[in-house]
């Protein structure tokens, strides 16, 4: 699915540098090079305050302490996305309250949003899934409108632009109250371990992340706020600097084989390509086919794994089935589009490091798989 050897290899002499600078200076925790990647994500997102932490479901989970929310308040979340978005709202004490997905771009349905929305909500927290963004204008005003917090989760879409109606373009996770992120080693911006990151215009917000992170302290032993430990490790810091001059190319290759398939797939009855947004770009996490009914999907993926093509199910479950929430939630009935998705729905490989030649051979298997299947 992914080719970090082949995307290290072009970058080695630099990464190898830079590793070896931080174990010379042996600044293994909160090293200056930590310092130097939140001062450079945060130029190039064009973001008042980045702070690292130790992965994108802490950084979901800061966030979330950091708005100082109650007990019991609701927090609105898409029900079609992985489980960080929704574990950490649990784990708070807070009451996740969980909509629908956009049935052509798998975001948060708005309309589904505005339904949601009781005298309990508090924030609400899109997903830009797959690699391009959540409606956020149309959230915002939501937001604006109830006086709701917004916290985006951009684990999927690092890099990716959105355009608002008046022509302004932000980068996302830059939009909300604050942005959540994860450097997850398969992220478009990829650790070689776990690491995250918030985002953040408000400095009352940055000032209190910022101590949160660190056990709820700014000087050693004084902690003014109940906080967690969660560093982004100086040595992680280094490489994804690096990986961060590059960024913007690899958000370009993958956009170019997303491309290439797109012109596999063009005429091949039984799978839908992915649907860009009018209002993100799509910087493609993931490149993922939604598959006609009547195709067994899951004999679809057994038909690609026997020819050496790797697929994934991204995902299976919706929260609102999974056996951690089913006392929180609404019923199975709520939810008709992410019921469909999690039957229909399959990722191919995606990276910066594809050929066409492997895409063709990648859509032979699929188009091969979908006629044998679609005539049984």
């Amino acid at each position: 699915m992914v080719d970090l050897l082949g995307q290290y290899k072009k970058i080695k002499p630099e990464v190898d540098a830079e590793m070896q600078k931080v174990i010379d200076q042996t600044a293994f925790i909160n090293g200056p090079q930590v310092k130097e990647f939140a001062q450079d994500l945060a130029e190039y997102l064009n973001v008042k305050h980045v702070i690292p932490c130790g992965n994108g479901t802490d950084a979901l989970q800061i966030a979330l302490m950091a708005l100082d929310l109650k007990p019991g308040d609701e927090v609105i979340t898409p029900d079609f996305t992985f489980i960080a978005t929704v574990e950490v709202v649990k784990l708070l004490g807070l009451k996740p309250v969980l909509v629908d997905v956009d049935p052509e771009l798998y975001t948060m349905d708005t309309e589904k949003l505005k339904e949601a929305i009781t005298p309990k909500t508090k924030a609400i927290v899109p997903v830009h899934l797959y690699g391009q963004c959540a409606d956020m204008e149309e959230i915002m005003q939501v937001a604006s409108q109830n006086n709701l917090h917004v916290v985006e989760d951009v684990a999927q879409a690092i890099g990716s632009d959105y355009y608002f109606r008046n022509g302004k373009t932000v980068k996302a996770g830059t939009i909300g109250d604050i942005g959540c992120t994860s450097f997850f080693p398969s992220k478009n911006l990829g650790a070689f371990g776990d690491g995250g990151a918030l985002f953040t215009h408000d400095d009352d917000l940055a000032e209190k992340m910022r101590m949160i992170v660190n056990h709820g302290s700014k000087v050693k032993y004084y902690h003014q706020v109940t906080g967690v430990n969660s560093r982004l490790d100086t040595l992680q810091a280094a490489l994804l600097n690096v990986k961060l001059r590059y960024l913007n190319k690899y958000n370009e290759a993958r956009q170019q084989a997303a491309a290439i398939y797109d012109e596999l797939f063009e005429d091949v009855d039984g799978v839908k390509t992915p649907k860009r947004a009018a209002y993100s770009n799509h910087i493609f996490h993931q490149y993922t086919l939604l598959l006609n009914k009547d195709i067994d999907r899951d004999a679809l993926k057994a038909f690609l794994a026997e020819r050496k093509v790797p697929s994934m199910v991204y995902y299976p479950v919706p929260m609102h089935q999974q056996e951690a929430f089913l006392e929180d939630v609404a019923g199975d009935g709520h939810f008709p589009v992410s019921n469909e998705l999690v039957d229909r729905v399959l990722s191919l490989p995606m990276h910066t490091e594809l050929t066409r030649e492997q895409q063709v051979y990648i859509a032979e298997q699929v188009k091969e798989g979908v006629a044998t299947l679609s005539s049984k």
